[in-house]
């Protein structure tokens, strides 16, 4: 079986079909490589050949990147000493985009054949590296479609020419969001910015018809033309040199320094700038090799790309048959209920939403027509697509409208008598068979449970708000939860795209179990005297998105209140965080509840920005004279929330170090750039880690005790991944 396939035409037009076999979109191959360079070699020597149109056997998609296989056999192949072997590699790589892009020609641009690259949809990483080193570029009227380099996301940057070709097509400036922030774009848009040539509603009869028509003009690349400028100004241009300062500076404001990949690019793009074409793509390959062997973006390679697939596609899916969800009830039209439906129904799946009135479960329905006039209004959907959401949402207060329901989804306040009282009404009216789910952030699964007389059709379901932007569902099993209730919430989170974990019942479950202490040990930081900007900017400075004071003010001062005392009255004298709640309870009796009272940790002005740290808060919690090093802060910010991750290993609430990294992440933003908690123990060595926790604990308490599991690891030089097999890593 081959990836690529070639057949020239009556006018000697040579059409590739890229087309990977038993793959739903293209993915570069090494085979799929190799194959490639010898159809434009073939297509090239033809003299029967005019000219080369490069395009997709899949309907939708030219293709969704590179195998990160590729790169593996490139380590493999090199052994102790992988760098040379990654380098050759991607040299040989450059050679054959280098090959599409020169076409024939020798030194005087002459004597080459035109290239187009037809694209049917999304193009990404390599797939739009291929298509920047074709002549011309047409693509699908597609609006679902996406162009793009999204590999920064990843913990990588575009290392197979596409760094230096768009810098060279838009200049600096105008291709640093489409590198620095790896944003995507519709067909229409990615024409505008400049990213590709045509839209049209046949992309490969428009290239056929411009090969045909080229002319030896047409097909000389800017950057291969004598005189060629680059659009901004190169470094040294008094132009050029105020966009790179820019450049340097946002590229560090952004990323606060702890992101290797795009600090490599940076230094790409600069480098690359100053030399002729073919030597920068030797630099942003020696770039790219340094990025590759960086631990930092091995495991954010590892996390954010491979393990999310693997749970994406049901990794830890219990082995049932299918459970497609056809018709969902959500209850609750708050703003969690009504994100749920909002993306239930953008998912093409049938929603009964449901509250105590007509007028209050339309309200919820009107958060889907506010949200897809917004994407109106960006042109990211069209009238078509809101009318279609909103025909499959039904607002009403009528229990017998859950007939029919395959999986409902209880999305009403956190209170355990409310929610209770909730799924007795509804089970009455729910099929016998359906799986019925409670929305909660920390409330006991196994105890809600008591409340349906099926506990094994029983399942916690915990959506992050908003539910539209954020990516993770965290699947908590009670005692009792069978498997076609995991499978089908597991399933229904694929449907409407998000990604899975899966973890037992246990109090805060996963994600609020590790955000709490991470948020109790900034406050606690307060009270001993540490500078709240400090503690701020330390956290930053980690990777960490946002400061646990900021992160505090977000969620509501009120509701980490009622959380303290709940956990109080459940520990009673074992309670460890008096010195939070003192802080915690005067800002509550201060009226100063977070954002959403515009007072709190933070000051905001009267639309309800942040304009900087309360100065009130100095006066009850003066700075100490002496202030600890930015590396002490960081670690009682970063070893608090990595060590309850431990522990909820230990505990069996996490049965796989896969969902821990990738629900830190994407769940509360754990440092993104150190994988996870689990990739970030490895980084530093269990043993490291273990002497760290020992200095912590005896210097600021107990919890920061060294769990038991990672002591032993540290005894035996293992790190997380060594000693968990990633197919099944609970502890024994």
């Amino acid at each position: 079986m081959t990836d690529f396939t070639l057949q020239t035409d009556t006018d000697g037009v040579a059409l590739i079909t890229w087309n990977t076999p038993g793959k739903s979109m293209n993915v570069m191959r090494l085979e799929g490589l190799a194959q490639l360079s010898q159809m434009i070699d073939a297509a090239l020597a033809d003299d029967a050949v005019r000219g080369i149109v490069l395009t997709s056997g899949k309907p939708d998609s030219f293709a969704g990147g590179m195998d990160l296989n590729v790169i593996a056999r490139m380590r493999q192949d090199g052994g102790d000493d992988p760098a040379p072997a990654i380098l050759d590699g991607l040299m040989r790589i450059h050679a054959i985009l280098r090959k599409i892009e020169r076409a024939g020609m020798d030194d005087r641009n002459k004597g080459g054949k035109p290239v187009a690259c037809a694209l049917p949809g999304t193009a990404l990483g390599i797939g739009f590296e291929i298509a920047l080193a074709c002549h011309r570029i047409f693509a699908a009227d597609a609006p679902k479609a996406k162009i793009g380099l999204p590999e920064i996301k990843v913990g990588i940057f575009p290392g197979a020419g596409g760094t230096t070709r768009l810098v060279r097509k838009l200049g600096a400036m105008a291709a640093a969001p489409f590198l620095l922030e790896g944003k995507l774009s519709a067909p229409r848009e990615a024409q505008a910015a400049g990213l590709i040539d045509e839209v049209c509603d046949d992309p490969v009869a428009a290239a056929r018809a411009w090969v045909l028509g080229a002319t030896s003009a047409d097909i000389v690349k800017p950057w291969d033309a004598k005189g060629y400028k680059m659009p901004g100004g190169a470094p040294y241009h008094p132009a050029g040199f105020m966009t790179f300062v820019g450049a340097s500076a946002m590229v560090n404001g952004k990323t606060k320094g702890v992101y290797p990949a795009a600090r490599a690019m940076l230094s790409a793009i600069y480098e690359g700038a100053l030399v002729p074409f073919d030597t920068a793509l030797k630099i942003e390959a020696r770039w790219f090799t340094s990025v590759l062997l960086d631990p930092s973006s091995s495991a954010m390679i590892r996390s954010l790309f491979v393990s999310k697939e693997a749970l994406e596609k049901g990794a830890n899916r219990p082995d049932t048959g299918p459970q497609h969800v056809d018709k969902l009830g959500v209850i609750g039209a708050g703003m969690m209920g009504a994100g749920i439906a909002l993306v239930a129904a953008m998912a093409g799946i049938e929603v009964v939403l449901l509250d105590q009135s007509p007028e209050v479960a339309q309200k919820g329905r009107a958060y889907t027509e506010r949200y897809m006039d917004k994407g109106i209004a960006r042109r990211k959907t069209t009238p078509e697509g809101k009318e279609a959401a909103l025909s499959r949402i039904t607002a009403t207060d009528d229990y017998a409208a859950l007939s029919g329901c395959d999986l409902i989804v209880e999305a009403v306040f956190e209170d355990p008598g409310i929610k209770a009282e909730v799924t007795q009404k509804v089970l009455k009216h729910a099929p016998d068979d359906c799986i019925f789910a409670t929305n909660t952030s920390s409330l006991p699964i196994s105890q809600l449970a008591k409340a349906s007389p099926r506990p094994d059709l029983f399942i916690g379901i915990h959506f992050f708000s908003p539910v539209e932007k954020m990516s993770l569902v965290e699947i908590i099993k009670g005692q009792e939860t069978g498997d076609r209730a995991t499978a089908k919430a597991l399933d229904f989170v694929r449907q409407i795209r998000k990604t899975p974990i899966v973890v037992n019942d246990a109090r805060f479950f996963y994600a609020n179990r590790c955000i709490i202490p991470y948020i109790n040990e900034g406050i606690r930081m307060v009270s001993e005297g540490v500078s709240p900007a400090l503690i701020e900017n330390a956290a930053k400075l980690a990777g960490m998105p946002v400061g646990p004071l900021q992160l505090v003010d977000e969620t509501s001062i009120d509701l980490g209140a009622r959380i303290a005392r709940a956990t109080r009255a459940a520990m009673g004298a074992a309670y460890p965080d008096g010195a939070v709640d003192e802080v915690i309870f005067w800002l509550e009796d201060q009226g100063r509840l977070g954002r959403k009272a515009g007072a709190g940790f933070y000051a905001y002005d009267e639309k309800g920005k942040r304009t900087g740290l309360w100065r009130g808060l100095a006066l009850r919690y003066p700075a100490a004279t002496s202030q600890p090093a930015l590396i002490d802060v960081q670690h009682r910010l970063l070893f608090v929330q990595a060590l309850e991750a431990v522990r909820a290993l230990e505990d069996g609430v996490l049965t796989d170090i896969r969902e821990g990294d990738v629900g830190a992440i994407l769940g509360w933003g754990f440092a993104p750039w150190s994988g996870g908690p689990f990739s970030w123990l490895d980084m530093l060595g269990s043993a490291c880690a273990a002497r760290r926790c020992d200095a912590l604990a005896a210097a600021y308490g107990p919890r920061f005790a060294c769990p038991q599991f990672l002591r032993e690891m540290a005894a035996s030089a293992e790190g997380f991944y060594d000693r968990l097999d990633t197919g099944n890593t609970a502890v024994a």
